[in-house]
């Protein structure tokens, strides 16, 4: 196996777990030696996607800030580009859309089969996944850039999406459930989500089911207030809020 591959099945393991101990990859990674595994670990914990802690455990590093989007890319990714693919069938000829920051929502891009469509995003992302398809033009709000995440945000971004509306908001989340509704560690990005959702006919949000329940420092608002788009059935929302599950 060679060692990218490796380490996104560390980065899954951990996102399932939350906290692991070298001998637990051992068991999983068969034939693999302890000091491989160590070093997989260290090169992880060098791009800061993971804390070493004594006794040999790790865990992932997301208690502080947002996920950067290079960890994002490993985790569910099969998961991701079918929520995506199913986000962008909503699309209708000739609409307005917003695209949040997030891996899942630039993934959607690739998929639009809807022609005319006018794109409005401040995910830097979106403009490596245009690619001839049916988007007639792409509108980058200005603002901050935070780089970890490849988002632009803050009063400027705030500004302008407050003078515009759209067709449908597609946005990504850090955490969703009927308690903690749709939240975000950084509160530029929850003020970002509030207004794209306050100012779009319909909004989704496109989350895999790994981050039901998980609560971070903002609420951007109530579950109830969107329609989310997720890759498998969760029990305790079904007739309870709108949403589709992407198969």
């Amino acid at each position: 196996m060679i060692p990218y591959v490796r380490r996104e099945k560390i980065m899954d393991e951990l996102e399932n777990k939350q906290i692991m101990y070298i001998e637990d990859f051992l068991k999983i990674f068969d034939g693999v030696s302890e000091s491989t595994i160590r070093r997989d670990l260290k090169t992880l914990e060098d791009e800061n996607y993971i804390v070493l802690l004594r006794g040999g455990a790790v865990k992932l590093k997301l208690d502080a800030y947002e996920i950067p989007v290079g960890t994002k890319k490993l985790l569910y990714k099969e998961d991701k580009e079918k929520i995506a693919k199913y986000a962008a069938s909503l699309i209708e000829d000739e609409e307005v859309i917003y695209i949040d920051s997030g891996t899942t929502c630039s993934a959607m891009v690739k998929y639009i089969k809807a022609k005319g469509i006018r794109v409005v995003t401040s995910n830097i992302q979106v403009l490596n996944e245009i690619n001839g398809n049916g988007i007639e033009s792409c509108i980058i709000v200005g603002g901050e850039v935070n780089k970890s995440l490849d988002s632009i945000s803050g009063p400027l971004t705030d500004a302008a999406l407050k003078s515009m509306n759209f067709d449908r908001a597609f946005l990504g989340t850090s955490g969703f459930g009927l308690e903690v509704g749709i939240n975000t560690p950084d509160f530029r990005e929850a003020s970002k989500k509030t207004i794209a959702n306050t100012n779009s006919r319909q909004c989704y949000v496109l989350a895999d089911s790994s981050k039901f329940n998980k609560s971070t420092l903002c609420k951007a608002f109530e579950l109830k207030d969107c329609t989310l788009i997720t890759n498998k059935p969760i029990p305790s929302l079904e007739g309870v809020i709108e949403h589709f599950i992407a198969d």
